[in-house]
């Protein structure tokens, strides 16, 4: 049997800071401390040649379980659809007006904090609610 690989996810933006502390607060991940030598990630940064200062960020899951999350800075904007998107689990194991009621409450947070609604998708007798949203650099997600 084969081990589990760990992985990162990485994400290709015009401002990694700004996208990773979005990302921070949408799944309760935190920014690691500086490197060694360092007081602030500021400071770390201002070390930098200017080419390279604000060119990524990253971010972990507290408890080590998720992912950790890269964000780099590239000089193209986003032209189209994902390829792959994440889909935040809020509303596991609920259904119906329940399961509606936190996304809807999850999309509220979410707007407050930069995300846009893209639109609700109500369940059809197959699949349950969902709400699709872009984060604050247009890139796609789903709340289920």
């Amino acid at each position: 049997m084969a081990s589990i690989k760990k992985f990162q996810v990485t994400f290709d933006c015009a401002e990694p800071e700004r996208v990773a502390r979005f990302w921070c607060e949408v799944l309760g991940y935190v920014v690691p401390p500086p490197p060694a030598g360092f007081a602030t990630w500021d400071e770390y940064k201002r070390s930098l040649p200017s080419e390279q200062q604000d060119a990524w960020f990253a971010c972990s899951d507290p408890s080590g379980v998720g992912p950790r999350l890269y964000f780099q800075r590239v000089p193209e904007g986003k032209a189209a659809k994902n390829r792959l998107h994440l889909d935040v689990r809020v509303g596991t194991g609920l259904v119906g007006d329940e399961r509606l009621a936190v996304l809807e409450a999850e999309c509220a947070r979410l707007v407050a904090l930069g995300a846009v609604h893209v639109r609700t998708l109500l369940a059809d007798g197959e699949n349950e609610s969902c709400i699709p949203m872009l984060d604050v650099e247009g890139n796609e997600f789903c709340i289920d």
